[in-house]
């Protein structure tokens, strides 16, 4: 398995963007899946996005379309997502997945916190 590991989160205000990264060490980055997705408090875990391995499909939860955007470099080793127009309603934990297929993910970092306040 993949380890992953998140950064960029944080505070952010309504309108704000923020970017978050993922770097993957210790298995065949190229080969996998990745994905973006985030629990808030009482909340059960939601998909964000995904990005197929050469990037070259993407997918989005409804309610991130138009505003987050996923990417991924499989030279460093790295999937990002970008986050724009931030709502209170998208505070919570992102964690960055990697899987063998689109609806398989089996390795997970430890999560980053955004908070989006004002």
């Amino acid at each position: 398995q993949v380890h992953l590991v998140e950064s960029g989160g944080g505070l952010a205000q309504p309108g704000d963007s923020l970017r978050l990264s993922c770097a993957a060490s210790g298995g065949t980055f190229g080969s996998y899946v990745m994905g973006w997705f985030r629990q808030a408090p009482g909340k059960e875990r939601e998909f964000v996005a995904r990005i197929t391995r050469g990037g070259g499909s993407t997918a989005y939860g409804d309610s991130v379309k138009g505003r987050f955007t996923i990417s991924r470099d499989n030279y460093k080793n790295t999937v990002n997502l970008q986050m724009n127009l931030l709502k209170p309603e998208d505070t919570a934990v992102y964690y960055c997945a990697a899987g063998p297929s689109l609806d398989l993910y089996n390795s997970w970092g430890q999560g980053t916190q955004v908070t989006v306040s004002s």
